[in-house]
């Protein structure tokens, strides 16, 4: 045998490179047939294993917005716009969409309604754990478990500066979807006093 210069062996004395037609190597017509009867198996169990999986993925995703989550999704679409707060730590944890049904999180010291997001931000949804959070942290270091939560002020000191830049386009992103509601307060820090037209004048720039 030899190689022909593209990857494939041929038969020394072979006219076309590979196994000569009707040559001593050409396997019977039945094996030629198994081997495409083969193919057409695998092909068909790939399918099968393709379809299990968004089924299950349906299960797990798609079932959590049956029912339950199309009711908080119009309990969330009926409530007001919020006004203009701050928000120490404790009070922002309230807003986690199971104890309130709005839901508001934190990033880079800023504070989101996202209720209207409740499928990703609700209980049951893949970013649940932010909400009534803080979750510049976790956006920053693309992590979504508990080692990304601080139970006191955080303030992202030792984010290095690749991290750093994500928060602030995550913040980017979190104002352009959803309504900024107020700051996140430092420890000690007093909040401020929104007037009415404030809080509509930025409201009308969002939009």
């Amino acid at each position: 045998m030899a190689d022909d210069g593209d990857g494939r062996l041929r038969t020394e004395g072979s006219s076309d490179g590979g196994l000569g037609s009707g040559g001593a190597g050409e396997p019977p017509a039945g094996a030629a047939a198994a081997v495409v009867g083969g193919e057409m198996l695998l092909n068909v169990g790939l399918l099968a294993l393709a379809l299990l999986a968004a089924y299950r993925l349906y299960l797990r995703w798609g079932t959590r917005s049956g029912p339950g989550g199309a009711a908080r999704q119009s309990q969330a679409a009926a409530l007001p716009r919020m006004k203009r707060r701050d928000f120490s730590l404790e009070q922002l944890r309230e807003f986690d969409g199971a104890r309130n049904p709005r839901i508001l999180l934190a990033v880079n010291g800023k504070v989101f309604d996202v209720t209207k997001g409740s499928k990703f931000y609700g209980p049951e949804g893949p970013y649940g754990i932010f909400a009534g959070r803080d979750a510049s942290r976790g956006l920053a270091t693309f992590c979504l478990d508990k080692d990304a939560l601080r139970d006191e002020y955080d303030d992202l000191s030792d984010l290095n500066a690749v991290q750093m830049e994500s928060v602030r386009e995550w913040e980017m992103q979190f104002k352009e979807k959803y309504d900024y509601v107020g700051r996140l307060l430092k420890p000690g820090e007093e909040p401020s006093e929104y007037t009415d037209e404030e809080d509509t004048k930025d409201h009308t720039k969002q939009e």
